[in-house]
Protein backbone atom coordinates (compact mmCIF):
# COMPACT_ATOMS: atom_id res chain seq x y z
CA UNK A 1 0.00 0.00 0.00
CA UNK A 2 2.90 2.12 1.02
CA UNK A 3 5.16 1.80 -2.06
CA UNK A 4 1.71 2.16 -4.51
CA UNK A 5 1.18 5.29 -2.91
CA UNK A 6 4.99 6.60 -3.06
CA UNK A 7 5.00 5.79 -6.59
CA UNK A 8 1.94 7.78 -7.11
CA UNK A 9 3.20 10.60 -5.56
CA UNK A 10 6.68 10.46 -7.79
CA UNK A 11 4.83 10.18 -10.60
CA UNK A 12 2.76 12.97 -9.74
CA UNK A 13 5.28 15.24 -8.81
CA UNK A 14 7.61 13.77 -11.82
CA UNK A 15 4.32 14.74 -14.30
CA UNK A 16 4.07 18.39 -12.30
CA UNK A 17 7.24 18.95 -13.04
CA UNK A 18 7.34 18.22 -16.89
CA UNK A 19 3.87 19.70 -17.73
CA UNK A 20 3.52 22.59 -15.08
CA UNK A 21 7.12 23.84 -14.99
CA UNK A 22 9.28 22.86 -18.09
CA UNK A 23 7.01 22.37 -20.73
CA UNK A 24 5.88 25.98 -20.27
CA UNK A 25 9.17 27.63 -19.51
CA UNK A 26 10.96 25.80 -22.74
CA UNK A 27 7.55 26.62 -24.88
CA UNK A 28 7.67 30.17 -23.31
CA UNK A 29 11.75 30.63 -24.20
CA UNK A 30 11.36 29.59 -27.60
CA UNK A 31 8.26 31.97 -27.89
CA UNK A 32 10.13 34.70 -26.91
CA UNK A 33 13.39 33.94 -29.12
CA UNK A 34 11.36 33.49 -32.61
CA UNK A 35 8.23 35.02 -32.05
CA UNK A 36 8.69 37.76 -29.35
CA UNK A 37 6.48 40.54 -31.12
CA UNK A 38 3.73 38.02 -31.16
CA UNK A 39 4.36 36.13 -27.61
CA UNK A 40 3.77 39.64 -26.01
CA UNK A 41 0.43 40.13 -27.51
CA UNK A 42 0.94 42.13 -31.03
CA UNK A 43 1.35 45.28 -29.17
CA UNK A 44 1.38 48.21 -31.16
CA UNK A 45 2.47 51.74 -30.39
CA UNK A 46 2.17 55.37 -31.51
CA UNK A 47 4.64 57.86 -33.01
CA UNK A 48 5.52 58.59 -28.99
CA UNK A 49 6.54 54.80 -28.15
CA UNK A 50 2.72 54.44 -26.13
CA UNK A 51 1.05 51.02 -26.29
CA UNK A 52 -2.08 51.76 -27.75
CA UNK A 53 -3.41 48.28 -28.63
CA UNK A 54 -2.85 44.93 -30.43
CA UNK A 55 -3.10 44.43 -33.82
CA UNK A 56 -5.11 40.89 -32.89
CA UNK A 57 -8.03 42.84 -30.90
CA UNK A 58 -10.50 45.68 -32.18
CA UNK A 59 -11.41 48.82 -30.28
CA UNK A 60 -14.13 50.83 -31.08
CA UNK A 61 -13.51 54.54 -32.72
CA UNK A 62 -16.24 57.08 -33.18
CA UNK A 63 -14.77 60.09 -34.81
CA UNK A 64 -15.77 60.58 -37.81
CA UNK A 65 -12.05 60.75 -38.90
CA UNK A 66 -11.50 57.32 -37.94
CA UNK A 67 -12.44 53.83 -40.07
CA UNK A 68 -14.54 51.72 -37.65
CA UNK A 69 -14.78 48.21 -36.78
CA UNK A 70 -16.89 45.82 -37.33
CA UNK A 71 -19.94 46.51 -34.44
CA UNK A 72 -19.32 44.39 -31.11
CA UNK A 73 -20.99 42.13 -28.99
CA UNK A 74 -17.86 41.45 -26.52
CA UNK A 75 -19.16 42.69 -23.16
CA UNK A 76 -19.86 46.27 -23.59
CA UNK A 77 -18.36 46.36 -26.97
CA UNK A 78 -14.50 45.13 -27.88
CA UNK A 79 -14.35 44.06 -24.31
CA UNK A 80 -11.02 41.65 -24.32
CA UNK A 81 -11.81 40.00 -21.18
CA UNK A 82 -15.45 39.28 -22.39
CA UNK A 83 -14.95 37.89 -25.73
CA UNK A 84 -18.16 36.25 -27.74
CA UNK A 85 -21.06 37.02 -29.57
CA UNK A 86 -24.18 37.11 -28.73
CA UNK A 87 -25.31 34.28 -29.46
CA UNK A 88 -28.28 35.36 -31.89
CA UNK A 89 -29.55 33.39 -34.65
CA UNK A 90 -30.91 34.29 -38.10
CA UNK A 91 -34.41 34.30 -37.49
CA UNK A 92 -33.93 36.22 -33.96
CA UNK A 93 -36.42 39.61 -34.36
CA UNK A 94 -33.41 41.42 -31.76
CA UNK A 95 -30.57 40.43 -34.43
CA UNK A 96 -32.11 41.51 -37.18
CA UNK A 97 -33.28 45.24 -35.43
CA UNK A 98 -30.04 45.83 -33.99
CA UNK A 99 -28.77 44.99 -37.67
CA UNK A 100 -31.31 47.75 -39.43
CA UNK A 101 -30.14 50.36 -36.71
CA UNK A 102 -26.38 49.58 -37.05
CA UNK A 103 -27.25 50.17 -41.00
CA UNK A 104 -29.72 53.30 -40.59
CA UNK A 105 -26.38 54.80 -38.39
CA UNK A 106 -23.83 54.32 -41.08
CA UNK A 107 -26.03 55.52 -43.75
CA UNK A 108 -26.40 58.60 -41.79
CA UNK A 109 -22.79 58.86 -41.11
CA UNK A 110 -21.48 58.19 -44.50
CA UNK A 111 -23.72 59.67 -46.96
CA UNK A 112 -21.32 60.04 -49.98
CA UNK A 113 -20.81 56.38 -49.55
CA UNK A 114 -21.65 54.56 -52.83
CA UNK A 115 -23.65 51.31 -53.04
CA UNK A 116 -25.49 49.39 -49.66
CA UNK A 117 -23.88 49.00 -46.61
CA UNK A 118 -21.21 46.18 -46.01
CA UNK A 119 -22.70 43.47 -43.90
CA UNK A 120 -20.21 43.10 -42.18
CA UNK A 121 -20.16 46.24 -40.85
CA UNK A 122 -23.41 45.81 -39.34
CA UNK A 123 -23.16 42.03 -37.65
CA UNK A 124 -20.38 41.27 -35.09
CA UNK A 125 -18.29 38.28 -35.51
CA UNK A 126 -18.29 35.49 -32.87
CA UNK A 127 -15.57 36.63 -30.76
CA UNK A 128 -16.87 40.31 -31.39
CA UNK A 129 -12.96 41.51 -31.07
CA UNK A 130 -11.80 40.47 -34.91
CA UNK A 131 -9.44 43.70 -35.56
CA UNK A 132 -9.84 43.54 -39.37
CA UNK A 133 -12.24 44.20 -42.14
CA UNK A 134 -12.45 43.42 -46.05
CA UNK A 135 -10.95 45.60 -47.93
CA UNK A 136 -14.31 46.57 -49.22
CA UNK A 137 -15.93 47.65 -45.90
CA UNK A 138 -12.83 49.63 -45.65
CA UNK A 139 -13.19 51.30 -48.80
CA UNK A 140 -16.98 52.41 -48.51
CA UNK A 141 -15.81 54.11 -45.17
CA UNK A 142 -13.56 56.43 -47.46
CA UNK A 143 -15.83 59.34 -48.47
CA UNK A 144 -16.30 59.95 -44.42
CA UNK A 145 -13.05 60.02 -43.53
CA UNK A 146 -11.62 61.58 -46.27
CA UNK A 147 -14.51 64.67 -45.88
CA UNK A 148 -13.77 64.70 -41.72
CA UNK A 149 -10.19 64.67 -42.62
CA UNK A 150 -9.84 67.54 -45.24
CA UNK A 151 -8.00 65.15 -47.65
CA UNK A 152 -8.46 64.18 -51.42
CA UNK A 153 -10.42 61.01 -51.17
CA UNK A 154 -8.24 59.14 -53.80
CA UNK A 155 -4.88 59.55 -51.59
CA UNK A 156 -7.25 57.65 -48.60
CA UNK A 157 -8.28 55.05 -51.02
CA UNK A 158 -4.55 54.67 -52.04
CA UNK A 159 -3.46 54.19 -47.97
CA UNK A 160 -6.03 51.87 -47.43
CA UNK A 161 -5.48 49.69 -50.86
CA UNK A 162 -1.57 49.91 -49.17
CA UNK A 163 -2.60 48.53 -45.84
CA UNK A 164 -4.56 45.15 -47.17
CA UNK A 165 -2.84 42.23 -45.77
CA UNK A 166 -3.53 39.00 -48.17
CA UNK A 167 -5.10 35.66 -47.32
CA UNK A 168 -2.39 33.97 -44.69
CA UNK A 169 0.15 31.30 -46.78
CA UNK A 170 -1.32 32.78 -49.76
CA UNK A 171 -4.40 30.14 -49.29
CA UNK A 172 -6.23 30.68 -45.45
CA UNK A 173 -8.71 33.25 -44.93
CA UNK A 174 -9.53 36.32 -46.99
CA UNK A 175 -8.23 40.03 -47.44
CA UNK A 176 -8.25 41.97 -44.74
CA UNK A 177 -7.28 45.39 -43.38
CA UNK A 178 -6.53 46.10 -39.76
CA UNK A 179 -8.58 49.11 -38.73
CA UNK A 180 -5.92 49.79 -35.83
CA UNK A 181 -2.93 49.85 -38.21
CA UNK A 182 -5.20 51.29 -40.72
CA UNK A 183 -5.77 54.50 -38.22
CA UNK A 184 -2.34 54.98 -37.18
CA UNK A 185 -1.12 55.18 -41.02
CA UNK A 186 -3.85 57.54 -41.36
CA UNK A 187 -2.62 59.73 -38.50
CA UNK A 188 1.10 59.40 -39.41
CA UNK A 189 0.19 60.38 -42.98
CA UNK A 190 -2.08 62.94 -42.66
CA UNK A 191 -1.95 64.28 -39.63
CA UNK A 192 -4.81 63.75 -36.43
CA UNK A 193 -8.44 64.63 -37.45
CA UNK A 194 -10.23 67.57 -35.69
CA UNK A 195 -11.56 66.73 -32.17
CA UNK A 196 -14.91 66.07 -32.35
CA UNK A 197 -17.73 65.46 -29.51
CA UNK A 198 -18.00 61.91 -29.14
CA UNK A 199 -21.17 59.40 -30.47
Amino acid sequence: MLSTLLTALRVSAVTLALTGVLYPLTVTSVAQVLFPHEANGSLVKDDRGRVVGSELIAQGFTQPGYFQPRPSAAGTGWDATASGGSNLGPTSQKLRDRAVAEADRLRRENPEAEGPVPAELVTASASGLDPQVSPESALWQVPRVARARGVDPARVRALVMSRVEGRTFGVLGEPRVNVLTLNLAMDRQFGGPAPTASR
